[in-house]
């Protein structure tokens, strides 16, 4: 009973963050690419899914009186092998849309070694969020992704290969831009270099034995020009699991190429803490979160 009223609290609590919660398909005739994995699709008992196979994004909009306009996708991480859907997602919903902004978590599909898949829903679900803007009084400018671990990577992947449209494309989606306007990553996977990179993210990305060519394709930090969004990065000193060189190395090529960036690295807290009330800088992460995005005008 307890668990139950518990359970009743934070929907309603959720309810008035929100003005409008839905769950959307972005491949609703069909996804366009086989990821090879035959098993069903599963929700374990710690909220992560498995075996994703399909892609569908989860929107929740601040309500009216709140709404600045902002929009935050959020790419859960899981090492490319499965996706903690609520601790790196959906649980930063309600605090989001409190702040006045919409959250989207995005399940993407597994790539299982066809590492071009996570990335076409990313810019999938930043297409189709753009689209939308008039519907759901969003500012089409201030669409920002964010992403966790190997959502890290899928996040930083979006925010140094883009387009900004492909005209006459037969899907009309493809001629809106899918450059995001600003990014925040969370202890995020960014290099594919052996030396640097986590190893599970990595094989499961990219598979046994992937090209110089591939590996410097998806080393982010390789990736990064003039035209990169601005991007906030958060980890922590003491995280053995995606060792702080890949930030850091991401930070060094944003600033040497003129892009406004910030690096924040809490002195502990390990790896995965996510919008874990326990993580110790909670607070305080949440605070610069909001102090960055009100610097950099995003929240006007």
């Amino acid at each position: 009973m307890r668990h139950f009223l518990i359970l009743l609290l934070s929907i309603s609590l959720f309810s008035c963050q929100a003005d409008k919660v839905m769950e959307i398909n972005l491949w609703p005739d069909g996804v366009p690419e086989d990821n090879g994995i035959t098993e069903a699709e599963m929700r374990d008992d710690k909220g992560s899914y498995r075996n994703v196979t399909t892609t569908s994004i989860t929107v929740s909009l601040a309500s009216k009186d709140k709404n600045k306009g902002v929009t935050l996708i959020l790419c859960p991480g899981g090492g490319y092998q499965h996706e903690t859907y609520y601790k790196e997602g959906m649980d930063f919903a309600p605090w989001l849309n409190e702040n006045g902004i919409n959250a989207v978590v995005l399940k993407y599909r597994l790539p299982n070694g066809h590492y071009e898949i996570p990335l076409k829903d990313a810019q999938r679900a930043i297409r189709y969020i753009r689209s939308k803007a008039e519907e759901w009084n969003l500012n089409p400018d201030k669409i920002g992704i964010s992403g966790f671990s190997a959502g890290g990577h899928l996040a930083s992947t979006a925010l140094t290969h883009f387009d900004m449209g492909i005209p006459n494309d037969p899907d009309s989606l493809n001629h809106l831009s899918c450059r995001p306007d600003f990014g925040i990553l969370f202890y995020p996977v960014i290099s594919m270099d052996a030396n640097v990179t986590h190893k599970g993210s990595r094989h499961n990305l990219l598979g046994d034995n992937p090209s110089d060519d591939l590996v410097t394709l998806y080393s982010n930090e390789l990736q990064v020009n003039e035209n990169t969004p601005p991007t906030l990065l958060f980890l922590s000193h003491d995280d053995r699991v995606v060792i702080p060189k890949n930030s850091v190395d991401f930070y060094t090529a944003l600033k040497n190429n003129g892009i406004q960036a910030s690096l924040y690295i809490f002195p502990e807290g390990g790896h995965g803490w996510g919008f874990k009330e326990t993580f110790r800088y909670h607070e305080i992460f949440k605070s610069l979160m909001l102090d960055w995005l009100d610097q950099q005008k995003i929240l006007e």
